[in-house]
């Protein structure tokens, strides 16, 4: 399975969002700095549920980082755009 679709199944199981994108950005980063070669070290995620809800921006973010648990400390870049 793609760490992809380890976050897709990992933020859903969690959030039930109603919004959620997940793209791999790697090939934007190939030959720069956190570029392992594997084609998966950087990341985007937009996601929009309800658990976000009243969470400030640094709670939305410890929220869904404890979500991807293991999968964080394995790539180099995530962004991220939360919203309830």
């Amino acid at each position: 399975m793609s760490i992809r679709d380890e976050m897709i199944t990992r933020l859903e199981a969690t959030f039930q969002p109603r919004e959620l994108e997940v793209e791999n950005e790697s090939y934007k980063h190939a030959g720069h700095a956190g570029d392992d070669g594997s084609g998966e070290s950087h990341f985007a995620i937009r996601i929009r549920a309800e658990a976000f809800e009243g969470l400030n921006r640094v709670q939305q973010h410890r929220t869904l980082h404890k979500a991807l648990g293991d999968i964080v400390p394995r790539i180099h870049a995530l962004g991220l755009d939360i919203g309830a």
